[in-house]
């Protein structure tokens, strides 16, 4: 009787202690959470003017740590009006966000793709590093390098030249003037990656 007693307080004891470390472990996060959801699934997630990421890939919603307290929150992507809202964040806890952007009326053609490719083994959809970076053509965002890096991927535009802009830590820094063909493909080479 004894022993059964004494593993009942053992077992008790790390019950407790595992449920101390657990509290304790999530009082430290100081960081709160965003987590956008709506169509198109792909847009920039902009936090007071700093761009984060996607707010999902392939339907999945992003979830992203944020300082607490209330933020502007910025939703983009180049075929839909921009949506601004304000948004607040508590330590611990994710606030979501649900949106539907409006489209705005198409260009005009004729269109030709642009990509990039190379930096890695390509394939229909490249996901192989992860690489969200923002895209930014003539100082709009217009999506991030993952989009753009793939054989089936790209962002069509009206034949013409065009300033494209990219800070990314896996490929660095890209600023050139890029010059689209109409019913062609205009592939900006990436640099190899270092494994």
């Amino acid at each position: 009787m004894l022993i059964t007693a004494m593993k009942q307080w053992t077992l008790l004891t790390i019950l407790s202690v595992a449920l101390s470390l657990s509290a304790a472990a999530k009082n430290t996060d100081t960081n709160g959470y965003i987590k956008a959801r709506g169509n198109p699934t792909g847009a920039g997630l902009f936090v007071d003017g700093k761009y984060i990421g996607p707010a999902g890939r392939f339907t999945v919603p992003e979830k992203y740590a944020i300082e607490p307290g209330t933020h502007e929150v910025r939703l983009e992507d180049p075929r839909f009006e921009a949506f601004t809202t304000k948004v607040t964040v508590t330590a611990g806890k994710t606030a979501k966000l649900h949106f539907k952007l409006k489209k705005v009326e198409p260009p005009k053609g004729p269109f030709g793709r642009l990509r990039f490719g190379g930096g890695e083994a390509e394939s229909f959809i490249s996901v192989a590093y992860g690489d969200t970076s923002a895209v930014y053509i003539n100082g709009r965002f217009w999506g991030h390098v993952d989009e753009f890096n793939n054989i089936g991927g790209g962002m069509l535009l009206p034949a013409g030249t065009y300033q494209l802009s990219v800070n990314s830590p896996i490929f660095g820094e890209i600023k050139k003037d890029v010059t689209v063909t109409a019913n062609k493909v205009t592939v900006i080479p990436l640099p190899a990656v270092k494994k």
